[in-house]
Order: C-alpha cells, then structure tokens, then sequence
C-alpha cells in the first residue's frame, strides 16, 4: 500500500489535477436488493496494485509519519485498534469511500500540510466503522493536523447511509472548510470533478454537517456578501464554474441522472454553460436500479444524445469513441474540447460497493473490482473480509506489458479494439457480459453456503472464491486479447471456421470520403 501512495504522492507533483474520476451513490432505497451502492472510477494513468491490510491492535504511543507535497514531515496519532481493509476503497464492517477532485480555489491548498485526501480515505477506513464514523474522522484529522490536498468530493456510504462530503484547504488558516450532507433513502446521486453541494440547510445537523468557517472564509476572501441578499452556495463559492469546466464535469452527472431518471426530461443545457440553474444534487430514479444498472450507468460515452462519442467524424469509420489527449485545443483564440466521456480508456480501476445490512458484514459487502476502461472491463467479486488478492491483480508495472497482470490483460484487449471498435467492442462485451452474469447467478449459492459457516471458515470460503473470480476474469481476458490479434489480423476479420473476410470500411464513410475528396479515389465513372 505504501508504494501506491508513493506514486500518488509522485503524480500529483508533477500534475496536480491527475485523477479527473467519476462517483454514483445509490442509496438503499433506490436499489432493487436494498443495497446502499458506492461506485468509485479512478481515472489516471497509472497501474494500481489491489491489496488488503489486516485488523491491527496499537500501542498507544504509536505514531504514524506523513509528508506534505512539500515535504515536511508530520507525525500523526495512532488508535488503539485498526480494521481490516481493501486498497483504500472498503473496509470490514462494510464501509466505502470514493472520491472525486474539483480543486476549486487553488489559492485555498495549502501544501504544506501533510494530509492529502488519499490519506484520509485510507485513515478513515482503518479508524471507523460507518459513514458518520468516517465524517468525523476525516474533519477532526483535519482539523488537527490541516488540509493538505486541492478541493475534493468524498463519496462514503455504509449499508445504512451514504453522505456526500465536500472538503477544500482554507489557504494556510488551519483546518479546511467542509459540508457533508447525507443523501436522503431513496435517492441517488454524482459527483464528477465538480463541487456539487450548493445551498444546504445550516439547521439540520442530523443530516447536514458543516465546518464553523464554512461562510467566514468566504467573507474574509470577498467571494460571498452576506448583506446581498443571495444564499450562500458552497460550490459556486469555492468551485466557481466556467463553461468549459462545466462540460467537461457536468455533462457526466447530467448523463447518469438522465438515465437513472429519463423521466425528469433533465436538459444539457447547464452543463453546456447556457444556464446557471444547476442539476438537482439528489433524484429518485424512475424504478430501483438492480447492480446490473447500476454497472451500466458507468458504462456511458453518452450514447444516442447529441454528444455521441460512437458517431460523427471523430469517431472513425467503427465508431470509437476514445479520443487521445489532451481533450482541448486553441485555435485563434477559440478553444475547443472533445467530450470527457464517463467510460474512458484511461481509467486505472474503478470498484462497485455494495453494502447490505442485512447480511453479516463478511458477507454484506462486496467491492466489484474491476480495471481500466469501465466499458470494457469485466467486474468480480471481492468480499470484504478477503484475507488475500487474486494474484493478478496484486502485480504489474505501467512501464513493462505482461500478461501476467490483469491490468495489462485488460488494458491491450481494449487498446487492440481501438483499431477496429464497432466490431471488437462487441466480442469484448459478449465475454464480459458472459462473465458478469455468470458471477451474479452464483451469487446466492455461494453466500448461502457462507452463511452455513462459522465466521473464520466463512472469511477462508469467500477468500477463496473472490481470488478464483479473479483469476478466471484474468485467464479470460489473456485468451481474449489472443483471440482478437487472430480474429482481426492485418485489418481482416476471420469467421468461426478461419476464413479470411475483406471487411472494408462502412458505406457511410465510404461516402463521406467521396464527398470530401471527390477526385482523389477516383478511377473511372460509367
């Protein structure tokens, strides 16, 4: 776990936006089998090793070193006892944590202070049991020891409640300036690099929590008048919006929301910029969404809207929607952007948490692991009380291929697909299909014979099971990449008995080529 925050640590110097991710809370009342769901999408270009950390008994004189982005060293309390946890995402009693950075006022972090936001994910879920437990841990570590990351949006939930907190540096004053707001039963929502709380109730503090400087620090800087009569908005205040910002933040909660609730008829226009009237931060979706739904509604390059990925020019000839970086360009004095899609090829991992409470916890929480692009990739189960890591998720290294890795397996079966995407996206998504639901029929077999165990022979049972889920989406997706290098050699495509075919290109293109360059391919005309 060490030599991951290591390369966070690395990779935010050099680049201080890095992990542009995308988060969905689905609370319990909004899911089909009364699962509270977390999902986190880490995107950024770098190779994570899945791990687990044990339960930990401490001496209370225990200390734990942390350095800020500038170096300084701090030394940080210990507690007398540790859960057991999953990366930094999950922990034993079924808690979840995910994120998304906004950065907001840049003038507001405050580098010198040692906590980044991946340390309080990881410190939270050492030291809390639930949601709430979580909130007052991160802000009390805060608090104490200050703020040492850009603005952020902690998605936490438990099997019982999930919260949205919202958390930016105060610019050397001390602690930082907070709101969490609990999404109410019933209701979902999403966060993708864009503050989303705006006016929230200041008299409710069972729940709606805030930070005593929340308003003061506006006032101090000149970014909020409390004499103007307008109501205070933590994120237009320390996230001020911009057009292209909100494009590219935006349009993805406006896209899960627009699926998760056609029925809300919820328009492009604010994250095209054309109105200030900001989407609803909580929504009921249209019919409680399943775990199937809820893999779907990341799966997105806002297919069938105006802002289609798969179509127009950019897209090709087979409709890819991945478009290399950087997303935006200036041309005299215009700048431009290609969408931010919520499936992107450049995600590290992305988990679904979900968190039952009624089920004991070992088997309650599952975190649905899966990496790279969340289009493509393939989700398996991994209880939370696991005591070791598929082992092909545990290796890699972003600088040598091997297959060895899952990451890597995953990663070139997508790459690969770029050169013909209409047609290999469809066999990755036949297997990943297959696989998933092959998981997801097992599932009540295999939680019903957890549930026959006692705790220590149920924690080995669902050990087991998750390592061999994840070895067989690895074995599967090695055989896939071979399989699509063969299919789809030198451009051709083979049927099932290996016969070569000439596909060519669509008439579509075909004709748009003629068009654009009537002469150039010409050879004669009857």
């Amino acid at each position: 776990m060490k030599n991951i925050f290591l390369i966070l640590f690395a990779v935010t110097l050099i680049n201080p936006v890095v992990f542009p991710c995308t988060n969905l809370i689905v609370t319990k009342g909004a899911s089909a089998d009364s699962a509270t769901y977390l999902v986190y999408l880490n995107d950024g270009e770098w190779l994570y090793h899945l791990n687990n950390t044990p339960a930990k008994d401490h001496d209370p004189a225990d200390s734990l070193t942390y350095r800020s982005l500038s170096g300084i060293e701090y030394k940080i309390h210990q507690v007398p006892h540790t859960y057991a946890i999953i990366g930094f995402q999950m922990n034993e009693h079924q808690l979840a944590i995910g994120e998304t950075t906004f950065t907001g006022r840049e003038e507001l972090w405050d580098k010198d202070k040692p906590l980044k936001y991946w340390d309080l994910m990881r410190l939270a879920l050492l030291r809390a049991r639930t949601a709430r437990e979580a909130i007052k841990v991160i802000t009390s570590l805060v608090e104490t020891y200050g703020y040492g990351s850009e603005g952020e949006s902690f998605s936490i939930a438990d099997p019982s409640e999930a919260w949205l907190l919202e958390m930016t540096g105060t610019g050397g004053k001390g602690g930082a300036v907070w709101v969490a707001w609990k999404v109410p039963d019933g209701t979902i929502t999403a966060h993708a690099n864009h503050s989303r709380i705006g006016e929230f109730p200041m008299n409710d503090p069972e729940n709606c929590l805030y930070s005593e400087n929340v308003i003061q620090l506006a006032v101090e800087k000149g970014w909020y008048d409390p004499d103007s009569g307008e109501p205070f908005r933590f994120n237009d205040v320390y996230d001020p919006p911009s057009p292209e910002h909100l494009k590219y933040t935006e349009t993805r909660v406006w896209s899960i929301l627009r699926r998760a609730a056609p029925s809300l008829h919820l328009s492009p226009d604010y994250c095209r910029g054309i109105t200030n009237k900001p989407y609803p931060l909580f929504i009921k979706p249209d019919r409680k969404l399943s775990l199937q739904d809820v893999f779907s509604l990341i799966r997105d390059h806002y297919e069938g809207t105006e802002f289609d990925m798969t179509t127009s020019l950019t897209a090709g000839p087979f409709g890819n929607p991945n478009r290399p970086r950087p997303l935006d360009w200036k041309k005299n004095d215009t700048l431009y952007s290609f969408e931010r899609p919520i499936s992107t090829y450049n995600t590290a991992f992305s988990f679904v948490a979900q968190l039952r409470n009624y089920l004991p916890d070992e088997i309650g929480g599952i975190a649905w692991f899966g990496v790279d692009d969340t289009y493509t990739t393939c989700y398996f189960p991994v209880y939370c009380s696991v005591t070791s890591i598929s082992e092909p998720f545990t290796k890699g290294d972003i600088n040598h291929y091997s297959n060895e890795s899952a990451w890597w397996a995953f990663n070139f079966a997508a790459n690969f697909a770029n050169g013909r995407y209409s047609d290999m996206v469809a066999d990755i998504r036949k297997i990943q299909q297959q696989t998933e639901q092959q998981f997801i029929d097992d599932q009540p077999a295999v939680e019903q014979k957890a549930l026959s165990l006692d705790r220590e022979e149920r924690i080995r049972f669902l050990t087991d099971y998750s390592n061999s889920c994840g070895k067989l989406v690895h074995q599967r997706w090695v055989e896939l990449g071979n399989y699509l290098v063969t299919k789809y050699n030198d451009g051709y495509i083979k049927d099932s008995t290996h016969r070569i075919r000439s596909a060519g290109y669509p008439d579509e293109w075909l004709d748009m080529i003629i068009e654009k360059e009537p002469g150039k391919y010409k050879i004669r005309s009857k």
